[in-house]
């Protein structure tokens, strides 16, 4: 497999594909990302997925680029990155008893070449109280995170089920990647082999 690029800041990414043994280097996409009105919560992610991966290909034409983006929404409404702890509070009062749904787009580019696609997966979170809501957003844990929790750290604890990908939750979707990169030419058994 060619060299590969993580068009992303996020450590959450970075952990998730150093786990499977891939060498790759990480670079700042640094653009703004934002929402259209009236955009669908699958576009949006998916536009600034390709966004990302479209910035640092520039740089890098040569290798694979990873973008990626994710976002919460429940009941229609894209949660985003808590502003603060009252904002944060806000969020997990929301998904507190319900389920919503984390969609990532994913993005990889490769000199003229764009492949993306989405994930979707379904979380479903127990009954809170307002102790417990406050004692969650006292760790501060999901102040940089959308929806203002992390299921891969002590909010494991507030997430009762879950339908679909875990890893897309984290924020990084690594079977659809894979398929993204068996799209490219790179088959599966390549992809074990990229490490080595």
């Amino acid at each position: 497999m060619n060299s590969l690029v993580l068009a992303s800041k996020s450590p959450r990414r970075e952990t998730l594909l150093s786990a499977l043994g891939w060498k790759f280097r990480i670079v700042d996409p640094k653009i703004v990302e934002f929402h259209l009105p009236g955009e669908p919560p699958e576009k949006t992610c998916r536009r600034l997925a390709i966004e990302k991966a479209r910035a640092v290909s520039q740089m890098h034409p040569e290798s694979f680029v990873i973008g990626a983006d994710t976002i919460v929404v429940h009941e229609g409404k894209i949660l985003g990155k808590p502003k603060d702890d009252v904002e944060a509070a806000e969020m997990i009062r929301a998904l507190s008893g319900s389920s919503h749904e984390v969609i990532t787009g994913i993005a990889l580019w490769k000199g003229e070449s764009c492949l993306d696609d989405i994930e979707v997966t379904r979380v479903t979170f127990r009954p809170l109280s307002e102790g417990e809501i406050a004692a969650y957003v006292a760790t501060g844990e999901g102040r940089d995170k959308a929806g203002g929790y992390a299921i891969q750290g002590r909010g494991a604890l507030l997430v009762s089920g879950i339908s679909g990908c875990y890893f897309n939750v984290v924020g990084l979707p690594l079977h659809r990647l894979s398929l993204l990169l068996e799209r490219f030419g790179v088959p599966l058994a390549r992809q074990w082999e990229a490490h080595q």
